[in-house]
């Protein structure tokens, strides 16, 4: 039973929290393997009457819980892999190791999820039903939950599954959601336009690829804004143009590269698609080639609206009515968690980490290497991660 005390216990676990937030943040690892990250993690629950499976091809864990009786499964995740970029915010427990940081918060959700664990282990006879503690590497671009699901970890799978990501520049404390695509799908796109070099005085001699490789990147943007509805948003981003060695030479190739964010799977079959046509027309009409490789990254992350029903409940009955908000658009990053909601419905819900009484639409986001978070916002998480394994054990999706 959800109990107005939720957040006043989870508060008691503060110096748990945020201490294993810090020793996390202070040695970054990357990828799917944090061999430090996954140990802390395991020292830090090892009084905990917990089962615990690993192993695969990444460092990923999943603590069970069982409950007292018989009952649902389900599933509460963190993420624990940082970023290779310098950090520059003069913490005390700033990153040790150069050029990663912890710059999107995933120590944050691993320590939330942790004392999540703490809170319901201590309520282990109470609760009717299993959950799973789901700590996940290779977040940052590396597929990590698919590999999990694909090693096995997450077998028999839960019948919810519930996940937090913290906002550094959204209001302290408060939760936002959203039922439908949360989060975008993200692709990469590398096209390669060949022509033929020479001499920058003879152009007419050469097949030059460069005017052809910025007709590509403007008619991507007039593909874009003419070939796609603005309500079901396409992102496609050049961030890469690449061609030449030296001022006077007319080169062989040029490239550009760039991401492709979609909200629905129609539209991202259907920009491979035209970004393909587009390459390949405007190069065939200069007397080039194209090659196109797309790189498919995370699928939309898509929650559930009974689930998202249940965040709202538990935040308005732990934090106060006050604490939620509904999100009127989707976020047009993306989130591996989307894996997970593929096979289970579910949700992930944003937490506000800014200062409170801060101008909180001021404050460096994630990914940046000055982001700051106020430590103090961290026990909401792990209420609300606690209160939503509760509410779905005790009630399901009704």
């Amino acid at each position: 039973m959800l109990t107005p005390d939720l957040l006043e216990t989870a508060r008691g676990l503060s110096d748990k929290i945020i201490s294993l937030r810090r020793d996390i943040h202070s040695e970054p690892e990357l990828g799917l393997h944090t061999p430090k990250t996954s140990a802390k993690v395991r020292a830090a629950l090892a009084h905990l009457p917990l089962s615990w499976r690993e192993g695969g091809s990444t460092t990923g864990m999943v603590a069970t819980l069982k409950g007292a009786q018989a009952g649902p499964r389900v599933l509460l995740r963190g993420d624990m892999d940082a970023l290779p970029m310098q950090e520059h915010t003069g913490l005390e427990f700033a990153s040790t190791i150069e050029g990663r940081m912890h710059a999107c918060g995933h120590d944050t959700h691993t320590a939330m999820l942790a004392g999540a664990a703490e809170l319901l282990c201590a309520r282990q006879d109470t609760l009717a039903g299993e959950v799973q503690f789901m700590f996940q590497p290779g977040e940052e671009g590396y597929h990590g939950a698919r590999f999990m699901l694909d090693d096995g970890l997450i077998d028999p799978l839960p019948d919810a599954a519930f996940a937090l990501h913290i906002m550094p520049n959204a209001a302290h404390g408060v939760i936002a959601g959203k039922p439908g695509p949360l989060m975008a799908a993200a692709d990469q796109f590398d096209i390669r336009i060949t022509g033929q070099g020479g001499h920058a005085s003879m152009p007419h001699d050469t097949r030059d690829p460069v005017p052809a490789a910025c007709e590509v990147v403007a008619a991507i943007q007039a593909m874009v804004t003419r070939r796609f509805n603005a309500s079901d948003a396409v992102v496609v981003t050049v961030t890469q143009l690449n061609a030449g060695t030296a001022h006077n030479v007319i080169p062989d190739h040029a490239s550009l590269s760039g991401t492709i964010r979609t909200l629905s799977p129609e539209n991202r079959s259907e920009v491979q698609k035209l970004m393909r046509q587009v390459a390949t027309g405007i190069a065939d009409a200069h007397g080039l080639s194209a090659d196109i490789t797309i790189t498919e990254g995370f699928p939309v992350t898509i929650c559930d609206a009974r689930a998202v029903a249940i965040g709202q409940t538990v935040t308005e009955a732990t934090l106060g009515a006050h604490a939620w908000r509904n999100l009127p658009a989707p976020i047009m990053g993306a989130e591996d968690f989307a894996y997970l909601l593929e096979k289970v419905p579910g949700a992930m819900f944003f937490l506000g980490v800014a200062p409170e009484g801060d101008n909180w639409a001021s404050c460096c986001g994630i990914h940046s290497p000055r982001m700051h978070v106020d430590e103090t916002a961290l026990p909401h998480g792990t209420a609300i991660l606690a209160g939503c394994a509760i509410h779905f054990l005790e009630n399901g999706f009704t």
